[in-house]
């Protein structure tokens, strides 16, 4: 029987970069002694004033067909959100609520690519952005972020990678798998080649609530792009809801009006009830989220410090989110062989960043969603494991 092409287009390197994940997470399940860094699921409850409104609606009876764009109340947290952080008028009219980010994406992609098209996003970049961009039969030009800048973009990179065909720039910042964040003079260059060469930008900040120094600058509210300017988010990793697939996007009208036919076709609406819920995570300043925010910032610094004591590691201190990047190269193994070598011999499992594109050659991307006993007692296997290593630095 005969498949589609787009089955093709979904496949590429990305989709194997889990399958050491997978099996830390069967053993995990089985019960055995392994520490799952591999992944950036929270280790967090969602905080309780959320679950209750949640069941206050099923108990309600809010089971029912929803709309399809989203609850009026909820994609109006939204915009009253993304209004405060852009300085941009956003109204209910540019949101639609989705199932999670990478629906976000995904609609993105179907309603602004066309087969032949070119869309640039800098690397290392999320594993899943190959499939989402591949879909519509777009073309990805990777532009490198490279690891003696801090896998931080060089605007001139960007610029020489246009050309006539180019139709959008898609870029996370933060970033996953790096941590890098954006600064405002790179989006101001970013901006402005998109203004120049009449491009869609297309801006992942799900991890823009999780910042550990600088405020993040949504790349939406400078001169000239919110009208050509998708911005993606979700609750998430900010209000550890990964489960409950949260997400939006915000946009300029014409976009939503055709989302919504891709919705119609598609999603047809999230739950009801889930969407009461997200609407208290975005109306309430809620404790618990800047505690979660301050507990990453405090792992963050622990996992760096104790592993750039480690010959042969070298720890890139992030910016934001639940990640960050271990150079291996000094060890003497590349980062596949590292990954897996390390869960054999420790059952601490991280992820090869090669996945993320090749500027993450040598790299391995490490979680912090693990209370600080484990990160601790990780720390100390990992240390462990490289000292055996005949290659690793003196």
């Amino acid at each position: 029987m005969r498949f589609s092409p787009l089955v093709d287009r979904l496949q590429g390197e990305g989709v194997a970069a889990w399958d050491l994940h997978y099996r830390a997470s069967a053993d995990q399940r089985a019960g055995r002694d392994v520490i799952v860094l591999s992944v950036g699921d929270p280790d967090f409850d969602t905080p309780a004033a959320i679950t209750e409104a949640t069941i206050a609606a099923l108990r309600a009876g809010e089971t029912h067909y929803s709309e399809l764009l989203g609850l009026d109340e909820l994609r109006l947290a939204v915009a009253r959100r993304h209004q405060e952080k852009t300085g941009q008028p956003t109204t209910i009219e540019n949101v639609a609520i989705m199932s999670g980010a990478q629906c976000g994406l995904f609609a993105s992609s179907m309603c602004l690519l066309a087969p032949g098209d070119e869309v640039i996003v800098p690397e290392p970049m999320y594993v899943t952005y190959e499939a989402t961009l591949q879909a519509p039969g777009a073309r990805i030009v990777q532009v490198p972020q490279r690891p003696e800048n801090g896998f931080h973009l060089d605007p001139k990179d960007l610029a020489r990678a246009i050309t006539p065909r180019t139709r959008a720039i898609f870029f996370a910042t933060p970033c996953n798998p790096t941590g890098a964040m954006m600064p405002r003079a790179t989006l101001e260059q970013v901006a402005a080649l998109a203004r120049q060469h009449d491009l869609w930008v297309v801006s992942d900040e799900v991890y823009a609530t999780l910042t550990f120094g600088e405020r993040h600058v949504s790349i939406a509210g400078l001169p000239g792009m919110a009208e050509r300017t998708v911005t993606i988010n979700s609750l998430s990793k900010s209000h550890a809801m990964t489960g409950w697939r949260m997400g939006w996007m915000t946009g300029p009208k014409a976009l939503i009006a055709h989302v919504y036919n891709l919705s119609m076709a598609m999603l047809y609406g999230l739950p009801t009830f889930l969407q009461r819920g997200a609407v208290v995570a975005l109306e309430q300043d809620l404790a618990e989220v800047e505690v979660m925010r301050a507990i990453y910032q405090r792992r963050r610094d622990m996992v760096v410090k104790r592993l750039n004591q480690v010959p042969g590691l070298t720890c890139l201190s992030p910016d934001a989110g639940m990640f960050m990047m271990l150079d291996v190269r000094s060890t003497g193994l590349g980062s596949g062989e590292f990954s897996t070598k390390l869960y054999e011999a420790t059952g601490v499992s991280v992820l090869d960043a090669t996945a993320f594109g090749k500027s993450a050659a040598g790299h391995v991307r490490m979680s912090f969603v693990a209370d600080d006993k484990s990160l601790e007692e990780a720390c100390r296997r990992i240390s462990g494991f490289v000292r055996t290593l005949p290659g690793a630095a003196a």
